[in-house]
C-alpha cells in the first residue's frame, strides 16, 4: 500500500519505574492476568495477557485540560475532539536560544490562530536525567501565553519539563492558557522531525471522567510525504 502522507511520534514511552515530574510517583507496570495463568482458561494453544498500570496523570508526554486548574473547567471527557486532532500546525523553533524565557517577541511572524502551536526547545534530549527535572527548562513567560490566547491559538505543547517556570508557586501559562479552554501538551519530544509548517496535529487522550490530565498519543501527519 502506497501512502501519501508522513505520521511523525512526537511523544515519550511510558516505562515501568519511569520519573516524569519529579516529586510524582513513577508508573507501575504488571500483568493482572499472565500468559501462563491465562492458559487455564482457555483451549490448548491460545493464551492472552491483561495488563495492570498504577499510575499518577502527569505520566509521559501529557494533555492538560482546564479542569487541571479549575474546579468548573471541563475535563478531558468534556474535551471537544475538534480541538485536539487534526489541528493545523506550527512549530515555534526555539531550541538555539541561550535564554530559558520564551517570550511573545518570538511569536511576531508567527500565525497562530486556530492552530497547535509547539515550542521546539530540544530539552527533551535530557529526558530521564537529572537535568531535565533540574529547574533549569525553557517556558512560556505570561506575555507569551497571553498572546497565544488573544490570537486564538487552539492548542498549545512545549517540548520541556514544563511550560511554566517552576522557580516559584505561579504557573502563569497554565492560567491563561486553561482559562481560555486552550489544552496544553506537555513533554513532547522529536519536534525537529516536523516541519515549520505544513502538517496536522494529534494529542487525544481517554475520555475520563473527573481527570484534567492524561497521558497522549501525540503525532503530526504530513501530507504529501512518503513515509
Amino acid at each position: 500500500m502506497s501512502l501519501n502522507f508522513k505520521l511523525v511520534d512526537v511523544c515519550h514511552s511510558i516505562e515501568h519505574g519511569m520519573i516524569t515530574y519529579k516529586g510524582l510517583p513513577a508508573p507501575v507496570i504488571t500483568d493482572h492476568l499472565t500468559r501462563d495463568e491465562s492458559r487455564k482458561h482457555y483451549a490448548a494453544g491460545t493464551e492472552f495477557q491483561i495488563g495492570k498500570i498504577e499510575m499518577v496523570a502527569n505520566t509521559g508526554t501529557y494533555l492538560d485540560s482546564p479542569f487541571h486548574r479549575y474546579a468548573q473547567g471541563a475535563d478531558l471527557a468534556e474535551l471537544d475532539l475538534y480541538s485536539l486532532a487534526n489541528l493545523d500546525g506550527v512549530v515555534v523553533r526555539c531550541q538555539d536560544r541561550t535564554e530559558r524565557a520564551i517570550d511573545r517577541n518570538l511569536l511576531d511572524d508567527v500565525e497562530v490562530a486556530g492552530k497547535a502551536v509547539l515550542f521546539h526547545t530540544g530539552w527533551d534530549i535530557a529526558w530521564r536525567t537529572a537535568e531535565y527535572s533540574s529547574g533549569h527548562h525553557p517556558f512560556l513567560t505570561e506575555s507569551a501565553a497571553d498572546h497565544l490566547a488573544n490570537a486564538g491559538a487552539a492548542l498549545v505543547g512545549i517540548d520541556s519539563y514544563n511550560i511554566d517556570d517552576t522557580s516559584g508557586g505561579n504557573r502563569p501559562a497554565h492560567t491563561i492558557l486553561l482559562a481560555r479552554s486552550i489544552p496544553i501538551v506537555e513533554h513532547l519530544c522529536g519536534l525537529d522531525d516536523l516541519p515549520d509548517l505544513g502538517f496536522k496535529f494529534f494529542a487525544v487522550p481517554v475520555k475520563v471522567r473527573g481527570f484534567g490530565t492524561f497521558p497522549v498519543r501525540a503525532f503530526g501527519l504530513i501530507p504529501g510525504v512518503q513515509p
